[in-house]
This record gives structure tokens, sequence and C-alpha cells, in this order.
């Protein structure tokens, strides 16, 4: 820490569920944009069991952020301690500690810790960050308990998969294309409109309507991370369909010798109460997952084919 006042908060919350199941929610980071509503991506750089590193991006107060954290996992006593290394001003200091303590009747408490210092020791930004504080860590602890406490059913309401189209184009040519974003209403049949803005280069920040197999429309909103250098763009659903509570996704450009991979991944979190609402009365989870899976998997395939259409008539041009 530095010279400058130190502030401390404390927010607390009461799980139905194993301390276990909470503590392993917590020590994934990884899946964190998947659990909270203010986490977009988060990539692991370091892991030996212990120590780890990561580089984290979240929303606060209407803009992306990013920074790098330090965290220590400590199964033993259900505790993750963390620091930001290289915190976003007005912050100059961050760190604090997730804790679960084990309750009897196979619940537990999830305390959320937070010390940090601002720039100059102002009153109105240290008002603004314990204010951004607030209002994510209770996002934070409500989601990590409503997740927690359907742990029995986690594997029902998680899907995650993928699909996959060969292109022997330039791996650039097809990155471009999922990059261009903006241009996709007259590309991609299926998106009838999007706004974009990019204050941060690499930084999207999307609202697209999206045409369904019904002739139906559904408005999402996104944030997207680029890396050009990587062939990847990872993304972060803000504003979701009805049936899905999360859905984080990342478009993937690999290269080899005979051509492209062209990778779209998906993860979702099923909104169990909007099942019937949405798919009809009596219908599941099973059948909701199939829903998803059907749908996400059109629309990202017939991105990749036009990605492919489009790659392979720049490479054969020149």
């Amino acid at each position: 820490m530095t010279n400058e006042h130190v502030h401390r908060t404390s927010h607390s919350v009461e799980v139905a569920a194993p301390a276990g199941v909470v503590y392993g929610l917590i020590s994934d980071a990884v899946r964190w944009p998947l659990f909270f509503p203010e986490n977009v991506h988060v990539e692991r750089l370091e892991f030996d069991g212990t120590n780890e590193r990561l580089r984290m991006w979240a929303t606060a107060d209407g803009r992306v952020r990013s920074w790098l954290s330090q965290r220590i996992q400590d199964p033993r006593t259900r505790c993750v301690e963390y620091h930001q290394t290289h915190p976003q001003l007005p912050v100059t200091s961050m760190r604090g500690t997730w804790l679960v303590e084990e309750r009897t009747g196979a619940t537990s408490v999830l305390t959320l810790l937070h010390d940090f210092t601002v720039h100059g020791d102002g009153a109105a930004e240290a008002a603004w960050v314990e204010g951004v504080l607030d209002v994510n860590s209770r996002a934070e602890l409500a989601n990590l308990k409503t997740l927690a406490e359907r742990w029995t059913k986690l594997d029902e309401l998680v899907l995650s998969f993928e699909d996959t189209v060969r292109i022997e184009a330039d791996a650039e040519h097809v990155y471009d294309f999922l990059y261009r974003v903006a241009d996709w209403p007259r590309l991609v049949p299926h998106v009838s409109r999007l706004e974009l803005t990019e204050d941060i280069p690499g930084v999207q920040l999307m609202s697209m309507d999206t045409l369904t197999a019904d002739g139906s429309s559904h408005t999402t909103e996104s944030v997207r991370i680029c890396f050009p250098h990587a062939g990847r763009i990872v993304y972060k659903q803000t504003a979701t369909p009805a049936l899905m509570e999360a859905h984080t996704g990342e478009w993937n450009v690999v290269s080899d010798e005979r051509g492209v991979t062209a990778v779209a991944q998906h993860s979702v979190v099923l909104r169990e109460e909007a099942v019937e609402r949405v798919l009809g009365p009596g219908a599941d989870l099973a059948q909701a997952r199939r829903y998803v899976r059907e749908a996400l998997g059109r629309n990202s395939t017939a991105t990749l084919h036009l990605a492919r259409q489009y790659a392979e008539s720049l490479t054969r041009v020149a």
C-alpha cells in the first residue's frame, strides 16, 4: 500500500450450498464472465496451483476497464486473496479477499473484502470507487448465491460447445471479416441492425438485432475484446435473449499448413424460469439446451461460412 488513506469495504451473503461448491465457483476465475454480470473476459496468464496471474476486463460505470490481478488460492481455508498489479486510475491500489465459511446444514457464508487507495486521496474519487465496488460486489454475491444454490442442476443449466469451418484462405482475411462487425448488416443475412462503438482500439461495444429461424427478431448487447495478433475475438453478451441468463463466446482463427480453421465457441447459462414461457408449457431444460445449441450454432456457423466466402474470394484475387 501507499501513504494514501486505505478505504475498506465488506460484503457478505448467506448461501444455501456447501462451502466447497461456493469456493469452486470463486477459484475458477476464467469462468467468471459467465457468472458475473460485470465481468467481460478473464485471461489466465500464469497458475501453479496456488499463485495465479490474471488479465481481467469488466464493465464499470458504462465503461470497459482492464487490469492485471495476482491471486493466491488456499482451498484448505477456502480463501482467495488478490491484488491488482496495475490498477486503473483513480485507483492506485486494490487488494482483497474472498472467504467462504462453512455453516451447518450444507450452508455457508461468502464474504468479499476490498482494501483500496485512490490518487491524491480525493474524497470524490474514493466515493466513486466505493460506489462501483458496492454495486459490483452486491451483484457478484447475488449471482454467486443464485448459481451456487442451484448446484445440483448446474450440469443442466450450463452448456458449452463449438462449431468449426475449414477455410482455404489467409487467416488475416478471415479475422478481418469477423472484426468488421459494423458491416454485418449488409453481409450477414440474420443480422438486421448493428450499432458499434470502439472508443478504445480492440474494445467494441455493440447492439445487434438478429433474425431467428421463425422470422422474429431479438436484440442483444455485447462487449467484444479483440486480439488481432492471436486471431481471437472474445465477447460477453450484456443483454441476452429471454432463454439465456448469460452468454459468452469466442471467434478463433487458427492457421496450419493446409489453411485455416475458424472456430465459434459458446458458453451459456440457461434461465430456467423462462423455459416454458419461451418454448411452451411442459418444456424442460433438455429441450432448452437443444434449442439454444441449435439456434446459436446455426447463426455462428452461417457467419463462419460467410467469412469463408469473403476470405477465399480475396485470396483468389490476390
